[in-house]
Order: structure tokens, then C-alpha cells, then sequence
């Protein structure tokens, strides 16, 4: 598989390692007046440079709530620092994915220890007390951008009111592990608390750069502790007329290095007939369960055994976005 071109420059984060929390790297400003505390987060991996440009941006640009908290925050530091443009998907984390390790069991077994369990352990104090979370990511594919809204309806509710990007992706996480953005409260359809995660792009294309600014802005501006003006100019662009919400039904998980598929997939191709072909696990083939079957982010990139390679999802719900002012926050 060829590399993709590196687009965009990667910060240098080391001016943000005291941070301000007990916690390197991590940042909590408190207006003093009542209101949500929200929680931007950058580096989940440590390829994934969209959203430490933004953080980054954010940090030096001085940017404090009017009402209720703001935390920036820089995740995986130390799968950043190992950052090689020659290899540079090898920098994803250093010992185990961070964003499979938040349950409360793993995060509780001190016995066991990895450079991401210890990064996760260290920033939960501050985790636990966030009200609403965007956690910026990006893919390995060039696909289009997308929102991942876990199973809940709180959550299709909240991207629903984002607006943007324009598929919404609802599922269950993956087999290795919870995410960040299904963590306690978040992952709970009776608490207020509520997480968003979105894959802007391919790693290192500028587009995913814009598409990181956009979301940013509209979360803080929907969850009203800043006012518009307070926002770097240029950040929001037009809302996409349409959003679908996809509801992954299952996901592909490798059981061998032995996996291909069918051919060049990036994400979001829809399949029109069931039973159609896109790939063979161990020599099996792999099939489309279902007629207009969504492909959710497909890459051999982490291939290994137990890795979701893909996943399937249906269409679920359209919604007509053209009555909304154009290039606002709702």
C-alpha cells in the first residue's frame, strides 16, 4: 500500500507540556459562570495531526469560555513524538491502541501497564468531570468525512445538531475495546453527559485541517460557552445540505494476516445487492449481508489478527439540512 501524501506541517506541542491541570498536556480553563464543561481533544493517536493543529491553534490563540469550562487537551504525546515521516503509520500508539482501554475495569488493573493505559489513567481525573466531549480523529483511507455517534440516540441527536460532517455513523465500538467517546457517562443514555467523535479525513490531507476548525467551532458554539466572535475567523464553512445516519450492523475483524479485499476501498462505498463480494478472510470469501450496504472505514493499514478491518452498516435516516443558514452554528 503507497503512502498517502503529507500535506500539512505538524506542530511543535512541546510549549504545551505543563499544562495546567496536574496533567501534561492538558488544559482547563473555567470562566466562573454556570455552564457545561467541554472538552476538545486532540492525538487519540498519534498520526492523526488535524486535531493537534487545531488544540494547538486554540492553546496559542488564547481562547477562554465565556460560560462554563473549556479543557484542550493532547492525548497520545508519546506515539506523536515517535512521528516518522518515512514510516509514519507506525505512529498510531506506542504499546496498544489509547482508544480501546476506557472501561473502568482496565483503567482500575494497575497490574497491567502500557505507555497508552498510563497516558489514559493519568487524564481520567479530568475525563470524568467533562460534560461533553469532541475527540478529533482522523482515517487511514481517503475517505469523506464522517461522525461517529456511538449506539445511543443522545449521541445520533447531538451530530444531528452539528450538522456537519455529513454521514453519521452510529455503532457499538470495536471488539479490542471501548472508546474515549463511549467512556462511563458518555457510553450511558440516562446520563447528560455526551461525546462525539470525527474522522475529518485522510491523516495528513489540509482538507481534514478545515473540517477539524468547522466541527470545533460548531461544538463550541453549540454548547454555548463561547460566542462566535470569539472564534478564529475563516473556521466555519457551509453546513452540507443532507446528512445519513448509518447504523453499523457489524464489524469485519481479521482472525489472520490472511485478509484482502476486493478491491481499493477507501470508505462510504454502497453496495446495492446483497451477497456481493468485498473481500476474503482466510480464504473465505466476505459478503454484503444486506442490499445497499454501507463500507465504514475500511484499511489493511493495522492489519493484524483481531483488528476490525471494516465495517457494514445500513442506512438508516436522511435528513434535509437546506433549510438551515448556510455556514451558521446551530
Amino acid at each position: 500500500m503507497d503512502a498517502y501524501p503529507i500535506e500539512v506541517d505538524f506542530p511543535d506541542i512541546a510549549p504545551h507540556a505543563p499544562g495546567n491541570t496536574g496533567v501534561p498536556y492538558v488544559y482547563t480553563f473555567d470562566s466562573g459562570v454556570a455552564g457545561p464543561h467541554v472538552m476538545i481533544n486532540a492525538l487519540t493517536h498519534g498520526n492523526e495531526v488535524c486535531g493537534a493543529i487545531v488544540v494547538d491553534e486554540l492553546l496559542r490563540g488564547q481562547l477562554r469560555p465565556r460560560r462554563g469550562k473549556l479543557t484542550l487537551s493532547f492525548a497520545n504525546v508519546n506515539a506523536y513524538a515517535r512521528f516518522d515521516r518515512a514510516i509514519p503509520d507506525k505512529a498510531r500508539f506506542v504499546d496498544q491502541d489509547f482508544n480501546r482501554v476506557w472501561t473502568a475495569a482496565k483503567l482500575d488493573d494497575l497490574a497491567t501497564r502500557s505507555s497508552e493505559l498510563d497516558r489514559a489513567r493519568a487524564m481520567r481525573p479530568v475525563v470524568d468531570t467533562v460534560d461533553l466531549l469532541l475527540d478529533l480523529h482522523s482515517m487511514h483511507e481517503k475517505s469523506l468525512p464522517l461522525i461517529v455517534a456511538g449506539p445511543l440516540k443522545k449521541g445520533i441527536e447531538l451530530a444531528v445538531r452539528l450538522g456537519t460532517p455529513a454521514t453519521v455513523i452510529c455503532d457499538e465500538g470495536h471488539p479490542e475495546g471501548r472508546r474515549m467517546r463511549d467512556y462511563e457517562g458518555f457510553g450511558d443514555e440516562a446520563s447528560q453527559k455526551n461525546a462525539l467523535l470525527i474522522e475529518c479525513g485522510q491523516h495528513w490531507e489540509k482538507s481534514a485541517v478545515t473540517v477539524a476548525r468547522d466541527c470545533t467551532a460548531r461544538f463550541l458554539l453549540l454548547a454555548g460557552i463561547v460566542d462566535e466572535n470569539d472564534l478564529p475567523s475563516g473556521w466555519i464553512v457551509p453546513l452540507p445540505d443532507e446528512m445519513r445516519v448509518v447504523r453499523v450492523t457489524q464489524p469485519v475483524v481479521a482472525k489472520s494476516m490472511d485478509f484482502r479485499f476486493a478491491a481499493p476501498y477507501t470508505g462510504l462505498e454502497v453496495f446495492d445487492k446483497a451477497g456481493t463480494v468485498i473481500g476474503w478472510s482466510d480464504g473465505e470469501p466476505v459478503a454484503t449481508p444486506y442490499d445497499d450496504c454501507v463500507l465504514v472505514m475500511p484499511s489493511l493499514r493495522q492489519l493484524r489478527p483481531g483488528v476490525t478491518v471494516v465495517r457494514l452498516g445500513r442506512i438508516e435516516q436522511r435528513i434535509d439540512l437546506s433549510t438551515r443558514k448556510q455556514g451558521k452554528a446551530t
